[in-house]
């Protein structure tokens, strides 16, 4: 099956275009962790209109479901299938289990040691406050006042009490970015996080506004396992950073695996 992009960003990748950078990593891949089990929660909980999701565990502690450890299979046979040379060569994971669970799949087929694995708190979740456990139903009879805050003000810039929002959450990346551009460069760096963070990074890397950022949101969610890559062109003058593929299924597709897009959240408002 040919490669499947869930959404286009050419005038954002056109913008790139005309910022010529050598301070960057190679290559950068930034993968949506496999399904989880609060994905399945989240989802059954919805689809019986219940106001609280069925998870015994913290968000942080939730591990992959049996399609979700199928799914980090899959992913990681196909980065293992790249030229050695291709291959990562800096594994970066959120601190979340059900992140860790994946990228331990890619760095036993890499034969990487996890102990190299580099776990970092800024690629955690977006954290929802008040509203963690709670579905969108759910939130709407708790907490209607937030329910209109967030209808008036946006996703964008709403944070629950005790959360964030998607602009604390750009925060914290911009230091991931910084690091990287200090002490990657030239190196094959591996991110596995969460929806909201690979599209954060998006908005980052991408230079897009609110309104880009969240049309993209809007189409469609971010594919469990699903690859989005940014590279420096060889093709022009091996200067300019951009990106490459955004949401590829492919490695799933390839190996018959079954991809899964539910929202990146045991509960609570994206």
């Amino acid at each position: 099956m040919a490669s499947r992009l869930v959404d286009g960003a050419a005038p954002t990748l056109n913008r790139m275009a005309r910022l010529k950078h050598t301070d960057w990593p190679a290559r950068l891949w930034i993968v949506r962790h496999g399904q989880s089990a609060g994905n399945v929660a989240r989802d059954q909980a919805e689809q019986a209109a219940a106001h609280l999701i069925d998870l015994q565990t913290r968000d942080a502690d939730t591990p992959l479901s049996e399609l979700g450890h199928a799914q980090a299979a899959a992913l990681a046979r196909w980065f293992a299938a790249l030229p050695p040379d291709e291959r990562p060569t800096t594994l970066m994971s959120s601190p979340f289990v059900r992140s860790r669970q994946t990228m331990e799949a890619v760095a036993a087929a890499l034969g990487t040691d996890p102990d190299e694995v580099l776990v970092d708190e800024r690629l955690r979740e977006k954290e929802f406050g008040v509203t963690d456990g709670y579905t969108a139903t759910g939130i709407a009879a708790k907490f209607p006042e937030l329910a209109e805050q967030r209808a008036r003000v946006g996703k964008f810039y709403f944070r629950a009490p005790g959360g964030e929002s998607w602009c604390d959450v750009i925060l914290r990346l911009r230091s991931v970015v910084e690091v990287l551009r200090r002490d990657y460069v030239g190196e094959r760096v591996l991110i596995v996080a969460h929806q909201v963070i690979v599209n954060c990074f998006r908005y980052l890397l991408e230079c897009m506004d609110e309104a880009e950022i969240l049309e993209i949101d809007r189409r469609a969610d971010v594919p469990n396992c699903a690859v989005t890559a940014y590279a420096i062109d060889r093709d022009a003058d091996g200067s300019r950073f951009g990106l490459q593929v955004a949401n590829l299924e492919l490695p799933l597709d390839r190996a018959g695996v079954p991809s899964t897009g539910a929202a990146d959240r045991p509960a609570g408002p994206r």
